[in-house]
């Protein structure tokens, strides 16, 4: 049955919007969320590096 379901929708490489793979997509758009996040919030901008790459790899593990 998890076979069944670990099949279902896009793989990472498979072909996306744009010409990019779904996985590419999938960074763009979560990189355009943290613009987005940092222009609604200008102290996200002056967080140190480290903490938003943190954030960066808590987002890519979703």
């Amino acid at each position: 049955m998890s076979f069944g379901l670990a099949s279902c929708g896009p793989a990472e490489n498979d072909p996306g919007p744009g010409g990019v793979t779904v996985g590419e997509a999938r960074a763009l758009d979560d990189a355009a969320e943290m613009l987005d996040e940092r222009q609604a919030n200008p102290d996200a901008a002056t967080r140190k590096a480290d903490q938003a790459a943190a954030d960066a790899v808590a987002q890519g593990e979703r």
